[in-house]
């Protein structure tokens, strides 16, 4: 046979290996199926054996690195072999995302893959439309923690690099090892509670800008401001400082005119009794004169911005209280004294959809409030919280220990106990987060069963003297 045969047949033979591989890589995409956190954690404990088990051998493992702009992605098998030439970018839109389906599909159909899983690290909030996108078109998609990308770094090829084309297979080697999670959106009203409670904190982080810079502008040009006006940030101290805000203004108004301000604006109190003190502190002020003009128009550019946030942050508030009434069995929370509207739509835009976990010690590891020690040896180390996890989450659930420790009875007395017991007593801060944690497990109780809060059994965790006196009897 000779040289031009050869290389004709060879094309017609690889024309058939690329038809039989098109075939393979179509049949692989009409049967890709995406496993979320409903399959996989609302049936039993999601462990390590169950993640192992769920990297099965028939399964074409991507880790991407996530970015701004560009993704890169590299695939390996179950054991580690790398199945991809080099990584692979794609842009972050439909068409990239397309590319990168079409390339993981072909590489699984050259090695006999039937399903496909993405890790990848949750990188801010770049993530969120590429995991809901594979999702939705048959690709499981699962979490690796940053901090474990960074510490097996080395491990890879013994450098310190990390890039853009390493990181993709740090992932996919932490997915194949079952080191992973499942990644959790919030959906529906969990999404619309998630979304207001960062729109309130973002409006309430301005709200303090605000009223930060209105007091540096405050202490220069009327520095007695806090004994003439008490909260600067009240509706009486707003409605003032917003048509005459320095000494100057004040003593032209008299006392007269300062009340006639707050009369306009409808408001009611006691606060119209210290229009004269005010009217004092103006008269012997030692506020500096120069400058005044441009101070007066950023106090009262301050004041505005404030009262606008006021306003919207009370249509936030009720809109979040709304959904917040939606979720079943929330008004049995609120029946503990000391857990309010505001704090309890903290907890549950943090948590999310509580039929995702199955005990109470899983939300407490996602705020960081789980409990850590390192001991080696004859030594023993401190007992600490991780800090671990969503701050905002361990942030609401330390609120709401405080406020109930200040509110409700039954909370101060086990506050009292935590700190005063003869075995092991506890810091008045231990104590606060041992009562949020505390807490966390009867929020989860209620939220799952739907109980009525009762403050005798959750009193029971104290060791009465008489009743040690009867157990050791």
């Amino acid at each position: 046979m000779n040289v031009k045969a050869t290389k004709k047949k060879n094309q017609v033979v690889n024309i058939f290996e690329q038809q039989e591989l098109l075939k393979k890589a179509e049949v692989i995409r009409e049967n890709l199926t995406a496993s979320t956190w409903r399959e996989l954690e609302t049936n039993g404990k999601f462990d390590k054996n169950a993640k192992l088990s769920f990297i099965s051998d028939d399964m074409l493992i991507l880790g991407c690195d996530v970015g701004s702009e560009t993704h890169y992605v590299r695939a390996i098998d179950t054991r580690g072999r790398e199945l991809s030439k080099s990584a692979f970018s794609f842009s972050n839109d439909s068409e990239g995302f397309e590319s990168a389906k079409e390339w993981a599909v072909k590489i699984a159909a050259a090695h006999a893959k039937n399903q496909i899983v993405l890790g990848l690290e949750p990188t801010g909030h770049y993530w969120f439309c590429l995991a809901t996108w594979m999702i939705s078109n048959g690709i499981s998609v699962v979490q690796v923690n940053p901090y474990a990308v960074k510490q097996t770094k080395e491990v890879e090829d013994n450098s310190q690099l990390k890039d853009d084309r390493k990181d993709p297979k740090l992932i996919a080697n932490l997915v194949k090892d079952g080191n992973f999670g499942m990644p959790y959106l919030p959906e529906k009203l969990y999404g619309e509670l998630r979304r207001l409670s960062m729109f309130r904190d973002q409006l309430n982080e301005d709200r303090i800008r605000s009223i930060n810079r209105l007091h540096r502008e405050m202490k220069i040009y009327f520095p007695e401001y806090k004994e003439a006006l008490g909260k600067v940030e009240g509706a009486f101290s707003l409605e003032l400082l917003k048509q005459a805000p320095f000494p100057e203004d004040m003593k032209a108004l008299g006392e007269d005119g300062i009340r006639q301000i707050w009369h306009n604006a409808k408001l009611r109190g006691r606060g119209y009794g210290r229009a004269g003190e005010i009217l004092q502190y103006a008269k012997t002020s030692v506020g500096i004169k120069d400058g005044a003009g441009a101070g007066k128009n950023a106090v009262k550019w301050f004041v505005e911005k404030i009262m606008e946030l006021d306003a919207e942050l009370a249509v936030i508030e009720n809109e979040i209280n709304q959904k917040c009434r939606e979720i079943p069995h929330t008004g049995n929370i609120l029946e503990i004294s000391g857990i309010g509207k505001n704090t309890l739509s903290g907890i549950l835009a943090e948590m999310g959809d509580i039929s995702r976990f199955d005990d109470a010690k899983e939300i407490q590891k996602l705020s960081g409030l789980g409990l850590v020690a390192c001991s080696s040896g004859k030594h023993k180390g401190e007992t600490k919280i991780s800090h671990r996890g969503r701050k905002k989450l361990r942030y609401w659930l330390f609120q709401a220990a405080k406020s109930a420790v200040a509110h409700a009875e039954e909370f101060k007395e086990l506050h009292v106990y935590y700190t005063t017991r003869a075995d092991n007593p506890l810091k008045k801060m231990q104590s606060l987060i041992v009562i949020a944690c505390k807490l966390l497990r009867i929020i989860f109780t209620i939220l799952k069963t739907g109980t009525v809060y009762d403050p005798k059994k959750m009193l029971m965790d104290i060791r009465r003297p008489e009743k040690q006196e009867a157990i050791a009897a």
